[in-house]
């Protein structure tokens, strides 16, 4: 079992690291076979993998008695009147498994007064864990011991390094880092991107999509929170958790922090002159 790496303020965190660990293990069995691809009802791809990680995750959060939001269960909106709630993926990144880039995550989030306060975020195939908990720091396990990560201190636009989707890069968004004169991009799939900025190895991710759901973002908000980054959405505004729509309809910008309101100031100007 890996440890958590401060007093957390969750009891039974190091439970939880392990049902992390776990569904790891059984998303790389799964990797590993001939498995089939199904779509959902937006036509997005589910694998057996989606589904075993659910049921693992699942049988140790309800444990705790707060509502689950997940992906791949049906929401009963009765998180709606919790203080608290678990919101998770089981598996971030299912185009990039089922293209087997080896680029997904599994996350596991704790909102608290529409806040996240806790995140996990897991690397099956690289056995990579990265932990933030609200006011404790944020911490990467790369098999052998934690240590602490934070952002760099890059301030100047232009020579930032952005992250950019593997499957979802779109006109709208290769234009917008063309105004901000970012030339310097690394091609990365999942939560990863966002994980990166939090170690100190990228600048900036950003989105135009309303396609991204909070069971996306949560986990790692806190995790590049506490790297001393920011994450809002891609005109700035805080993204707000466990709420009626769980869509994020305004995108998604992530930053190593210094340069994110000049980012925001320019993405603003060209969303009034376009």
């Amino acid at each position: 079992m890996t440890s958590s790496p401060i007093s957390s303020k969750i009891s039974n965190i190091d439970t939880i690291i392990d049902a992390l660990i776990q569904a790891g293990e059984k998303v790389r069995e799964v990797y590993d076979t001939d498995f089939e691809v199904n779509k959902k009802d937006d036509n997005s791809p589910i694998t057996k993998a989606d589904l075993e990680s659910n049921k693992i995750l699942r049988s140790v959060l309800e444990k705790t008695g707060i509502p689950i939001l997940s992906e791949e269960d049906v929401d009963d909106k009765s998180r709606l009147v919790s203080e608290k709630v678990w919101i998770v993926d089981p598996l971030d990144g299912t185009q990039d498994f089922v293209n087997r880039t080896g680029e997904f995550t599994i996350l596991v989030g704790l909102v608290e007064n529409h806040v996240p306060v806790m995140g996990l975020v897991y690397l099956p195939i690289k056995k990579i864990l990265y932990f933030a908990e609200k006011g404790m720091g944020a911490f990467c396990y790369d098999l052998h011991d934690w240590k602490k990560i934070s952002v760099r201190n890059v301030d100047d636009v232009s020579g930032c390094l952005a992250l950019v989707s593997r499957h979802h890069l779109s006109g709208k968004e290769k234009k917008i880092l063309d105004h901000l004169g970012i030339t310097n991009t690394l091609t990365i799939g999942s939560t990863l991107k966002v994980m990166e900025i939090s170690s100190g190895r990228g600048d900036i991710y950003l989105t135009t999509t309303n396609k991204m759901s909070q069971w996306d973002t949560c986990a790692s908000w806190c995790v590049i929170s506490e790297a001393g980054g920011k994450m809002t959405d891609i005109l700035g505004n805080d993204l707000v958790y466990n709420t009626e729509s769980v869509k994020h309809e305004n995108g998604l910008l992530v930053t190593n922090g210094v340069v994110h309101e000049m980012i925001v100031s320019k993405i603003l100007k060209i969303q009034v002159n376009p």
